[in-house]
Formats: structure tokens, C-alpha cells, sequence
């Protein structure tokens, strides 16, 4: 199954600073039909203007990962954590108990970045962060895991949750394929570029939500860089 979620049916919130686009239910954003996929519950598409961003605030039980496009993101956390993380790189906070985090755009151009939140398998732990360079190029026509709740994933970040999340970057013309599971739950969104799943066009930030025990198709129709996340 492909359910196909066009970029400008995406729930939005302006706030000047902060242009968000909501592919599920979030804040201000209701949307009986797009609760959530799965464990995957919230999937946001921001742009953070140059000096600006979330002051410090509080979260629990919930594994957050930001897929940083263009710019960078500095965070600084009540653990005494605290990092920028560049375009094309990925930072995870396992919220657990319970944190308090800060993240800023101290750069002067805006930021752009996918910020996902997947319900943990188990409430509760002591909370943490962590970030990790992944180059463009070592994804070329290919799916690398760059966070994972699996033991076997060991050069991915750590999360608490049954899931990854996947990246890659495809010229146009290049196939991938990923197959998800009887019983799990798949989105992908194109960050740039434009691709085909099983025949459905996807444009740049549209997102699908994939199920079914079946092997999805995905080809690359313009030069692509792709995110996906397989959760339960």
C-alpha cells in the first residue's frame, strides 16, 4: 500500500523564525486521518531562520532524530550535551525520563531539516544524545542506516525503538529498493529531487506512507536524496 501525501497538503505553521511543514498531527496542526504511521509519530519538515530557534523545553519518552538538509543545528541539553550538527549529518535524543534541550540556527543563512519522533519500545531510561557525520557520497545509490534500535546496526546511532532510519542519495535512472515487513510501518520523503515508488511520483518533500509484506521500488527520476524510516 502507497498513501501518497502531497508537500502542499502537509499541515502549516509560519511563526516568521520558523516555517514548519507537519506530515502528522502536531501542536496546532489536528488531522483525525494523519495521526501518526505506526510508531513513526511526528515527521516535520522545518526551516529555522539564521539566529534563531526552539529555546530550551521539555520532552520524555520519545527517540528524536534530526536529519539536518542545509545549514546546521546547535544543540545544548540539561545533560550538559551540546554540538552543531551540519547538512546531510544526523543527531538522535533519546528523551527517556525525561530532558530539557535547546536548538539554535547560530548560522547566518536558514536551516533546513527533517525533525522525526518514534515512540520507544519501553518507557522510561536515562536520557541521551548523540550525533554522527554521514557523507552524501557514501550513500550513493544506496540505503545506509543511520539510526537503529538493532543490535546489528553498529555504525548507526543508537535508538530505543524498533526502527530505522534510512538515507541515500540517487542519480536519476537509479533504482532502489526496500522491502517492508508484514506488520511494519515505512515513510518515505524525498529531501530533494523527485523519484517513483511501485509508480507513484513522489516530488521533493512529498511523503508515502508504505505497508504491506512488499518490496517497494524506488527510482530516482531527477537526482535524489532520499529518507526513510521502518518502524513497527
Amino acid at each position: 500500500m502507497i498513501d501518497k501525501r502531497p508537500f502542499d497538503t502537509l499541515g502549516h505553521a509560519d511563526h516568521g523564525w520558523l516555517d514548519a511543514r507537519h506530515h502528522f498531527s502536531f501542536a496546532g496542526y489536528h488531522d483525525a486521518q494523519r495521526p501518526g504511521w505506526g510508531a513513526i509519530r511526528v515527521w516535520n519538515d522545518d526551516r529555522i531562520a539564521g539566529g534563531s530557534g526552539f529555546p530550551a523545553h521539555p520532552h520524555r519518552d520519545m527517540e528524536i532524530i534530526t536529519y539536518v538538509r542545509s545549514g546546521a543545528i546547535t544543540h545544548g541539553d540539561s545533560l550538559g550535551n551540546q554540538g552543531r550538527t551540519g547538512a546531510g549529518d544526523v543527531q538522535v535524543m533519546s528523551a527517556g525520563t525525561g530532558v530539557r534541550h535547546a536548538e539554535y540556527n547560530l548560522e547566518d543563512e536558514p536551516t533546513t531539516l527533517f525533525q522525526i519522533w518514534i515512540e520507544p519500545r519501553t518507557r522510561g531510561g536515562e536520557p541521551s544524545w548523540g550525533a554522527k557525520p554521514f557523507p552524501r557520497d557514501d550513500r550513493s545509490g544506496r540505503f545506509v542506516t543511520l539510526a537503529s534500535g538493532f543490535a546489528e546496526d553498529a555504525d548507526a546511532l543508537p535508538i530505543r525503538a524498533d526502527a530505522r532510519v534510512l538515507g541515500a542519495t540517487a542519480r536519476a535512472g537509479e533504482v532502489l529498493t526496500h522491502h517492508v515487513g508484514a506488520g511494519r510501518h515505512a515513510y518515505l520523503v524525498p529531501a530533494t529531487g523527485a523519484v517513483e515508488v511501485n509508480g507513484v511520483r513522489l516530488d521533493a518533500r512529498d511523503g508515502a506512507a508504505l505497508s504491506g509484506d512488499e518490496v517497494f521500488t524506488i527510482r530516482a527520476l531527477e537526482d535524489s536524496e532520499i529518507v526513510l524510516v521502518d518502524a513497527n
